[in-house]
């Protein structure tokens, strides 16, 4: 088991955008300190609450001058923003600056988005989105090449420099083809900040299904907004403003901005974004945001209880990501989470993984 961090760099008044980045490398700093196996953040554009992560790729490069170890991840890559072919040039540097501690994602992003970057919502985005995907790839993985497809017709190319390795890759979201491509290609998922396993039970069970057919394996990504202290009296009053703002900063695209026409969001593949599921979140009360599994806050011992009840349910599970710094909370808060959840929580698995290794070993072939 592999644990990470997780952030979408929420933006909430009263602390300027520099104030912010100062506080989440010197976070990432403490989180290599502390052995967490990577920090991933969002790529996210255009609304505040939500993400002020536009450039994930120059944060990891100002971060990787203070660090030794820890592995920086992009989820995920907005490839309606990109084209396919610069964003690989882009990895492939980002890859030799960072040493070799790169992994990405690739998504179509959020549904409201597009109109703010002044993309139209149409029905073709899937499949201009796949075919991004493949360019990608084929840009990362071949020294010369050429492309003939729909929206992209390319003849004797080849990014330079070009990586010599190839990347652990996820995607996420909650679209069944999501799911399924993952496990062609051999791709990790990562499971979306705020749903319990319930939620997407199904779609798991299909990449489980998928990879079996493929002949690829589940690495499966978990990633929830925890926080922790050695009184879950305490844990909770101090993480009640944070982890209800991060409910309502996800939110926030739709509550505070005029979200794009539901019908084009439904041709578009958008749907999600139409269904009120988001806003509905944000107006759950504190205790039941706990009680039903959307956070973790408690004692070391519930969070690890929590972590063991996905263990037995979610079969290819990999790693649990946490979520520390979310909603305008206190840097000291993330930091004092990131501290006990490394010191009280990790060794627990590792502890348990060891015992299952050594076990193992004794048992007779």
């Amino acid at each position: 088991m592999k644990f990470s961090l997780y952030s979408e760099l929420q933006s909430w008044p009263g602390k300027t955008a520099a104030e912010l980045y100062g506080e989440v490398m010197e976070q990432v700093v403490n989180a290599d300190r502390l052995g967490y196996d990577a920090y991933a953040v969002i790529e996210h554009f255009f609304f505040p609450k939500f993400s002020i992560s536009a450039n994930p790729l120059a944060l990891f490069a100002a971060c990787a001058q203070r660090t030794r170890r820890i592995v920086f991840r992009t989820l995920l890559h907005s490839m309606p923003y990109h084209n396919p072919l610069v964003l690989a040039s882009e990895i492939a540097v980002a890859d030799i600056l960072l040493e070799g501690r790169y992994e990405f994602g690739v998504g179509r992003g959020h549904g409201w988005m597009p109109p703010k970057a002044g993309l139209a919502l149409t029905p073709e985005s899937r499949e201009r989105y796949e075919e991004s995907i493949e360019l990608l790839f084929t840009a990362l993985e071949n020294e010369r090449f050429s492309y003939a497809g729909k929206h992209f017709q390319i003849a004797d190319s080849g990014i330079v420099p070009r990586p010599d390795r190839k990347f652990r890759v996820f995607l996420g979201g909650t679209s069944d083809r999501t799911y399924e491509l993952a496990a062609e290609r051999g791709w990790a998922v990562v499971v979306p900040p705020l749903l319990p396993y319930a939620a997407l039970k199904d779609q798991l069970d299909l990449y489980r299904a998928k990879c079996a057919e493929h002949g690829t394996e589940p690495d499966i990504v978990w990633i929830h907004a925890c926080y922790i202290d050695e009184d879950r009296a305490v844990a909770k009053r101090e993480a009640k403003q944070w982890t209800e703002g991060f409910l309502r900063g996800n939110a926030s695209p739709l509550t505070d901005f005029a979200p794009p026409p539901t019908d084009e969001l439904n041709a578009a593949g958008y749907g999600f974004y139409a269904a009120g599921i988001l806003e509905k979140l944000a107006d759950t009360p504190y205790d039941e945001m706990i009680a039903g599994d959307i956070v973790w806050v408690g004692t070391p011992q519930d969070v690890i209880e929590r972590i063991e009840a996905v263990q037995e349910v979610c079969e290819g599970l990999t790693e649990i990501s946490i979520t520390v710094n979310a909603g305008g909370a206190e840097h000291w808060q993330a930091i004092k989470a990131q501290e006990l959840f490394a010191r009280s929580v990790i060794p627990h698995f590792q502890t348990h993984a060891q015992a299952r290794v050594t076990e193992k070993a004794a048992t007779p072939a």
